[in-house]
């Protein structure tokens, strides 16, 4: 049974154990704690061991330092243009001043959520939906900013805030998925309008260097086909000119010749006509190896060759009863023999 003394050691115990936990106090890492004496703010606590005067000093607020995160409710927001849009996000925020956090604001996170909510409408309802789907970081910045300054009296520092979904009616995203596929429609026949058009300048543009290098070819062969036949006279008239300074100079076996060379050719564009098959000719055979002949004899006498007197060739004779017609004569006897050296 216990005496008196024995309560009264045990009375001591506990109120020096009591006396002790007030004293002492672990803050820990990421923690701020506030001190109040006498119900009024004296100081702060950082993290570690401190020691507090018992049943004076007490701890008031446990203040989390580390960033934290808070989820913004999902909330219809009307835009400009009368869209209706369901949006939600998260703020993330982090207390740096333990006193303001504490003692400037009740209900500190329920303060950030409905202020965030509340610049969350008037943001997104100044803007058209267009501009609301594709400027998430615009709306972002804009609620950040004015937000960060709204608490900063608070103590506290916004860091950053973030949409999740812009959910539009179901309606209303019907209706823009059909202007999305009209557009790209209209943007597919833009272009195979503009590559038929490409198409065909290039195609004109090609005929056009074809018929300019087709006509440049004609000119050419034109060119050419003139020089060419200028050429042929010029040699024509340099053998005619020959000729006749023989002629002149008494040398007979020039113009047999001549004459020897005209008839063959004469002869030979007769047999060579493709819509022939019989040719009548007023002449007879004797006469076109007679020219063969005097050919025969001017390239002996060209040479050098003695080959002995020339065999005169047979002339030509008229058939009975041809001699009064125009364009056939009987040449006088010898006229075709060359002369004895």
């Amino acid at each position: 049974m216990l005496t008196s003394g024995s309560i009264l050691v045990l009375v001591v115990l506990v109120f020096g154990i009591v006396v002790l936990l007030s004293t002492i106090k672990i803050v820990p890492q990421g923690y701020n704690y506030t001190v109040e004496n006498f119900g009024r703010y004296t100081r702060t606590l950082n993290p570690g061991l401190s020691i507090l005067i018992p049943f004076v000093e007490r701890v008031g607020r446990k203040i989390n330092m580390m960033e934290q995160v808070l989820d913004v409710p999902t909330q219809e927001v009307i835009t400009r243009d009368n869209a209706s849009v369901a949006a939600d996000g998260v703020a993330f925020y982090q207390i740096l001043d333990a006193k303001a956090a504490a003692y400037e604001v009740s209900g500190l996170e329920n303060a950030i959520l409905n202020l965030v909510m509340t610049n969350l409408r008037s943001v997104m309802g100044s803007m058209d939906l267009d501009d609301l789907l594709s400027n998430r970081d615009t709306i972002s910045e804009k609620i950040l900013r004015v937000v960060d300054q709204a608490s900063h009296s608070w103590g506290i520092k916004i860091t950053r805030i973030e949409i999740k979904d812009i959910n539009p009616p179901k309606n209303l995203v019907d209706a823009m998925a059909r202007q999305m596929i009209a557009e790209r429609e209209k943007r597919a026949e833009i272009l195979e309008a503009e590559g038929s058009r490409n198409a065909s300048i290039l195609r004109a543009e090609g005929e056009k260097q074809g018929q300019i290098l087709q006509a440049e070819g004609k000119r050419e062969a034109a060119y050419r086909e003139a020089e060419a036949r200028e050429r042929l006279a010029e040699a024509e008239a340099t053998a005619t000119r020959l000729v006749s300074e023989a002629i002149a100079a008494g040398n007979v076996q020039a113009i047999n010749y001549f004459v020897a060379q005209k008839y063959t050719e004469a002869l030979a564009k007769l047999a060579s006509a493709p819509n022939q098959r019989v040719i009548l000719m007023p002449l007879e055979a004797s006469s076109l190896i007679g020219s063969v002949a005097g050919i025969a004899e001017i390239a002996r006498a060209a040479f050098g060759e003695d080959a002995g007197p020339a065999v005169s060739p047979s002339p030509p004779r008229p058939r009975p009863g041809r001699q009064g017609r125009p364009g056939f004569s009987v040449p006088p006897s010898g006229a075709g023999e060359p002369a004895a050296e």
